[in-house]
């Protein structure tokens, strides 16, 4: 486990207009300008509740501008009070391409306990009789809202379910109970103390059966002791050392977190490690420059939209092995951005340089000479291109 200190975020968002208007299904819709953000907070009631609730969603910047895209949808428990975190933490990795831009739902609460905790507690030091509506609340995300905000909205197929305390026991819940109707699961201290440890034993059978597990999972635990700290440590140990294939999944331990702000102390690491990068990271690299291909074929999957392999991610690979002195290796990739990249300057460029690096002036030479037939003098490296021809005619003795 991670041990971390929390990291202190925050967000100014002033708000300029709200307007109602009418929503199917008898939902009532204000609209919220917020700094580049719109949110909207929808009312209705729900058949399978048998009450009315109400869930804020906020669009992202680029929703009016770019009308054919569809986003991640992440749904966090507990209300609106959490978007200005979940939004600051987004945007400071938006702003390195390693997150997309998301629609945040966030559903506010009416009886809490009753909602996220699968059992009625019945252990004495907890509040006896309360809780055990968590099947019935799985449901309403189910059939009700998610159905809502798919209809209404621009969703991508990538959802995301996240909470803290009890709301993290919900989403451990979601997690053993419907596999796959979330692609990502985070529970910030989940309170799995409750009722004799109810979650951890269910997690536990449901981890036994699924050797396969095509999820997410960030949990984390802050300056907890006794029975939570014992309860949530022996399922922490159960996942790491029983994880099924395929499970991503990450724990933080908290170094003088308390329990109410493991949320804002674990919310960058939770999606910084869900969410997949432009850049790819080498350690994804294999012996198979397809390798390449395949991790941005599955970010396209994640973020929701085509993103092929850039040519100045790949090229860094490359860069990153020759700073390695791994010649051969950076020279495969170079070689593969080239078939990808086929009329880069910089692609050729760059296998030019690999083989520089490993001192064969004449390849190097001969594909520098594909990237000088590929410049004119707009290239904005042109006389750095021209001397390297120069320079490597030389040493090639050409």
């Amino acid at each position: 486990m991670h041990l971390l200190k929390p990291l202190a975020l925050s967000l100014s968002l002033a708000l300029s207009s709200i307007v109602v208007s009418p929503l199917a299904l008898s939902q009532t819709s204000a609209t919220e300008e917020r700094a580049d953000y719109t949110q909207f907070t929808h009312v209705f009631k729900s058949n399978i509740l048998n009450e009315e609730r109400t869930v804020v969603v906020q669009l992202p910047k680029s929703y009016k501008a770019e009308p054919d895209k569809a986003y991640p949808v992440i749904y966090r428990l507990d209300g609106a009070g959490n978007l200005p975190l979940i939004t600051s933490v987004l945007e400071r990795l938006q702003n390195d391409n390693a997150a997309p831009e998301a629609i945040i739902v966030a559903i506010e609460n009416t009886e809490r306990l009753r909602d996220l905790y699968p059992t009625a507690n019945e252990e004495p030091q907890g509040p006896v009789g309360l809780g055990g509506g968590g099947k019935k609340f799985l449901d309403f995300f189910e059939k009700e809202l998610i159905p809502l905000i798919d209809e209404k909205y621009r969703t991508h197929d990538y959802k995301i379910i996240g909470g803290a305390s009890a709301a993290g026991v919900f989403a451990l819940y979601a997690m053993t109970e419907k596999p796959t109707l979330f692609q990502a699961h985070l529970a910030y201290s989940p309170a799995v103390w409750w009722n004799y440890g109810a979650a951890v034993t269910r997690t536990k059978e449901f981890l036994k059966k699924n050797k396969t597990l095509d999820t997410y999972l960030y949990m984390n635990i802050g300056e907890e002791a006794g029975v939570m700290r014992e309860r949530y440590d022996d399922l922490q140990q159960f996942i790491q050392n029983n994880k099924p294939f395929k499970l991503s999944y990450v724990s933080d331990a908290l170094d003088g977190v308390s329990h109410n702000l493991t949320s804002a102390a674990g919310a960058f690491n939770a999606y910084h490690n869900l969410f997949m990068a432009k850049q790819m990271p080498l350690k994804k690299l294999t012996y198979d420059m397809t390798s390449i291909d395949a991790y941005y074929k599955k970010l396209s999957e994640q973020w929701g939209e085509k993103v092929a392999p850039p040519d100045n991610a790949v090229r860094q690979l490359g860069y990153q092995l020759i700073g390695m002195r791994n010649y051969d290796k950076a020279i495969q990739v170079f070689a593969h951005n080239t078939k990808l990249h086929p009329n880069s300057v910089d692609a050729w460029w760059g296998l030019s340089y690999g083989y520089e690096q490993k001192e064969d002036n004449k390849k190097a030479f001969e594909f520098l000479e594909k990237a000088v037939k590929l410049a004119d003098k707009s290239y904005p490296y042109y006389d750095m291109l021209m001397d390297a021809q120069t320079r490597l005619k030389a040493a090639a003795n050409l």
